[in-house]
């Protein structure tokens, strides 16, 4: 009976350890879901937040619904876009989702590939 007594009781000391343990563990996990996931998507939304505030008339810009346009006017979170010639939609600022990187187009450009023919 005394060996069960003692035997018991260890095992309740060892319990307390492993719940140290369990606790240690899942701030570990708090810790790297903070680093790999939270902190990155402010760093993302940050970056988006500055890129739709620095857009000015006559950016071309792409939307989130895929909409590429120039931008003739802004008042305040409405931003103008000419989608076409004599077509302008109004869409919300959030709506923006990059602004288009003239580089990116060929060497000489649009007009220039009209010229050659």
């Amino acid at each position: 009976m005394l060996n069960a007594l003692l035997a018991s009781n260890d095992s309740t000391q060892n319990s307390g350890g492993s719940f140290v343990f369990t606790l240690v563990f899942m701030a570990l996990i708090g810790f790297a879901m903070y680093f790999l996931m939270i902190r990155p998507q402010r760093r993302r939304m940050r970056e988006t937040a500055n890129m739709q505030k620095s857009i000015g008339e006559g950016d071309e810009i792409l939307t989130n619904s895929g909409m590429y346009g120039f931008v003739n006017a802004m008042d305040g979170d409405v931003v103008w876009l000419e989608i076409a010639e004599n077509v302008e939609i109004r869409v919300s600022r959030a709506a923006i989702a990059r602004k288009v990187n003239p580089s990116a187009e060929p060497a000489g450009g649009p007009e220039s590939a009209a010229t050659e023919e």
